[in-house]
């Protein structure tokens, strides 16, 4: 099995862990971006051959988007949902603070048709009773029932993408930087992004944490301590 299949098999929390340890200053964490389809009932009561439709893995497709008044920005001749390769996670970057939803029930039809794995989206959606009936991945930072037009249009597709957290006091948290192929992992507890480089050392060192993890877990139910297990299994 290739890297790339096995990076589906870890939570995004294993993920961010083994990324800080390579230096990563937010641990590939999309902050504040959630599932908002399927519900988790739907997860629960999947069928066995299924895939967990909560979890999602798969190269990032980018999208960015625009201010309607925009007038500098390109103008894309053809409809961004249309040019989805398949396979890939839809990525969009929308301006901050835009009160409207980038993705609805239609998009959703249209990115099913061409076979994409889901939809991440720094901004709303909208549609999510479709949504869940169709079982599609869409995890959004919320959702509005306010449509695109008047307020955003999609200007590019397959370009770098800056995805910001929403600023919280005077501290801010960094970007992270989505290119188009990047891996893109999400689940319950939120979305992550990896750099094609460093796929291969994920790997390995959400291997190993998930390993330390198991043994600490283990010692801890055992009734060793928390931070005696900690000590004992991650030196600290």
């Amino acid at each position: 099995m290739s890297s790339s299949s096995l990076l589906g098999s870890f939570s995004t929390c294993e993920i961010s862990d083994a990324l800080i340890k390579l230096g990563s200053p937010h641990g590939g964490c999309l902050v504040d971006i959630y599932c908002m389809s399927p519900s988790p009932s739907q997860s629960q009561h999947k069928l066995e051959q299924e895939q967990d439709p909560l979890r999602i893995c798969g190269p990032a497709y980018t999208v960015q988007m625009v201010p309607f008044t925009d007038t500098a920005s390109p103008k894309l001749t053809t409809h961004f949902v249309d040019t989805i390769l398949p396979g890939s996670v839809v990525v969009i970057d929308t301006p901050p603070q835009s009160p409207n939803a980038v993705w609805g029930g239609l998009m959703t039809a249209g990115a099913q048709s061409r076979y994409a794995r889901g939809v991440v989206i720094s901004g709303r959606c909208r549609d999510l009773a479709e949504q869940r009936a169709a079982r599609f991945p869409v995890f959004a930072r919320g959702h509005s029932t306010l449509g695109q037009s008047p307020f955003t249009r999609s200007a590019a597709v397959n370009v770098p993408l800056r995805i910001a957290p929403p600023p919280v006091g005077e501290e801010s948290f960094p970007a992270v930087e989505v290119r188009p192929g990047d891996w893109i992992v999400a689940d319950e507890d939120g979305v992550v992004c990896i750099p094609r480089e460093l796929e291969h050392q994920v790997v390995e060192l959400a291997t190993k944490g998930r390993d330390v993890d198991a043994r600490c877990v283990e010692d801890i139910r055992a009734g060793l301590g928390v931070q005696a297990s900690f000590k004992k299994h991650r030196g600290k």
